[in-house]
């Protein structure tokens, strides 16, 4: 709950659009929003389906096989493969192909995507004319080589950073493709998903089908991707949002939401972490509510076994982290490789992402697999683009690393275990050279300081309802001192504070102050038991609403803390 600095963001320049909310102009122009229209997330201003290189020629090769051919996905273990998984096999269905079906890789037999293992097991099983991968494949070099040989087409559609080669594939979708044409790489793969099915219904000519209808899955798969929310982006969550905001979403998602309130993602993740992930597609394909809500409770339950590992996992490695931030000579490395044999390899990417934002650079969590290598699992922080850092160790040293993919903030690898050490120094050696210093400090971008009439539940709505908020356009954070009425703590490690602001309580605010809570504090990376009453407080913070028996009103939901 601490930061090195608060840097207020520049004010940019505000639009002229009056009937805007004050603060709301102001976040939008620290984000570089210019104009009105950047602000329309109608349907209509997404960018043309035929526009995303190679959805044409997929859309072609699926209809070949709509009437006879057996189609099947290959999705990946994480949420954005889920989503990105239900979305074609519904699409597919509501378009009459006559056999659909869905494979995912369990991450502990076969590892992440299209390997020639997981070809070998759909040839046996399920005997498919046309293999269509989705949030994977632009890696599976080998995978898409096994397919060949057994005369099985292969459709990439993907949008992790491609390699030097690409996989010999009938058609590959995927907007990071070198010389691609399409105005946003930022795609998740529920969104090329998306693109392709949309491209396809037009092939076919099919009225009846609406790719608008499958916004809902896009919307989940794309925040749970935590991809860079560009304006497409922002259309495709604002349509998804609205929907499952007016309850026309798939049964799976309204499961979910009945089950975890708006952490869907790490309940649907927890599958493919913990066993794979069918049961979360199962969920998300059920139309069936009592069945919806049935897989919803399984995945409910692998959450909490999620989070049990986790909490034991990151309590080990932030001890390892405290043993090999400096190096022999004393130097602090920007750069960290963690390892314990006994870590759950589904979990390491979790445990990487939690010392990443506790030590404010990038993270690399290792387990051993089966086989026994070690998989590590990567998290970054801006200004470091993980999957590049990576691909470049892997030149300057061969054969170190074993397979490696995925993007900018986040990316798997495997590794022999006797090379662990030799990695460790080539990673930190990386990340120096790379690593802007003032990334790795916990800087915090604040929207500025809300004074009067703004700290107030109406701006709290205003800013609710103002986004999609995500990576690359984030939600506002404000700053400012205040003095503390009362402090205790709540559910055992949230401390939950009365506060007074110094510059003088807004209108409305009586003699209790505004509510406020800083989730995680006991644990977190500092506790002060000095905070008490009286003690004068420094914060950023996000305005919210917070609903308490029908009642609305606004709570300061601090994501740094320091006492004066």
């Amino acid at each position: 709950m601490t930061f090195s600095e608060i840097r207020r963001r520049p004010p940019g320049t505000q639009l002229d659009f009056t009937e805007l909310h004050p603060v709301l102009r102001r976040v939008y122009a620290a984000r570089g929003i210019s104009c009105t229209e950047e602000l329309d997330l109608s349907l209509g201003r997404l960018l043309p389906v035929g526009s995303l290189d190679g959805v044409e020629a997929a859309a072609r090769l699926l209809a070949a096989h709509q009437r006879q051919g057996r189609v099947l996905v290959v999705g990946d273990f994480d949420a954005d493969g889920a989503t990105s998984s239900a979305l074609v096999v519904r699409a597919l269905r509501t378009m009459k192909f006559c056999h659909v079906d869905f494979l995912v890789p369990n991450r502990f037999r076969f590892g992440y995507g299209l390997t020639p293992e997981i070809v070998a097991l759909a040839a046996a099983t399920r005997q498919p004319s046309l293999i269509v991968t989705v949030d994977n494949g632009v890696s599976s070099l080998e995978g898409v080589e096994a397919a060949r040989t057994l005369g099985i087409p292969v459709v990439v559609t993907d949008h992790h950073l491609p390699g030097e080669s690409l996989p010999r594939a009938e058609v590959i979708v995927n907007p990071n493709l070198k010389g691609s044409i399409f105005a946003s790489s930022a795609l998740a793969g529920v969104g090329v998903a998306f693109y392709v099915v949309a491209a396809l219904a037009r092939e076919l000519g099919d009225e009846a089908f609406r790719a608008a209808d499958l916004l809902d899955l896009v919307a989940l798969g794309t925040v749970a991707d935590v991809v860079p929310l560009d304006r497409n982006n922002r259309i495709l969550v604002a349509q998804g949002l609205r929907r499952i905001r007016a309850g026309r979403c798939v049964p799976g998602i309204r499961a979910l939401l009945e089950a975890a309130g708006r952490r869907l993602a790490p309940r649907l993740n927890a599958a493919g972490r913990l066993t794979d992930m069918s049961v979360g597609i199962a969920c998300l394909l059920a139309d069936d509510p009592i069945e919806a809500a049935q897989l919803a409770g399984q995945l409910a339950r692998l959450n909490e076994e999620r989070r049990e590992i986790e909490q034991r996992m990151q309590l080990e490695a932030v001890d390892i982290a405290a043993g090999v931030r400096f190096n022999a000579l004393g130097t602090e490395s920007l750069g960290l490789c963690l390892f314990d044999e006994s870590w759950h390899q589904g979990v390491v990417g979790l445990v990487a992402g939690r010392i990443k934002d506790r030590l404010h650079r990038p993270v690399i969590a290792f387990a051993r697999a089966e086989d026994g290598s070690l998989r590590g699992s990567a998290r970054s922080v801006s200004g470091v683009n993980i999957r590049d850092a990576l691909d470049s160790i892997a030149t300057r040293h061969p054969g170190l690393i074993g397979k490696f993919g995925g993007h900018a903030m986040a990316a798997g690898m495997t590794l022999f275990e006797s090379d662990l050490e030799r990695f460790r120094a080539a990673f930190a050696a990386e990340i120096a050279v790379r690593a802007d210093p003032d990334a790795l400090m916990g800087i915090v971008h604040s929207d500025g300081e809300l004074q009067g009439v703004e700290l107030s539940v109406d701006t709290a709505r205003t800013l609710r309802g103002g986004g999609p908020w995500g990576q690359g356009f984030p939600e506002p954070i404000f700053d400012g001192e205040f003095k503390i009425i009362d402090a205790r703590i709540v559910g055992s490690k949230h401390l939950k504070l009365q506060l007074q602001p110094i510059s003088g309580s807004p209108p409305g605010v009586d003699s209790r102050g505004i509510d406020a809570i800083a989730f995680g504090y006991i644990g977190g990376p500092v506790e002060d038991a000095s905070v008490g009453p009286g003690r004068q407080l420094r914060i950023a913070y996000r305005l919210e609403v917070n609903d308490y028996r029908g009642v609305e009103s606004m709570q300061l939901n601090c994501q740094h803390l320091k006492l004066g």
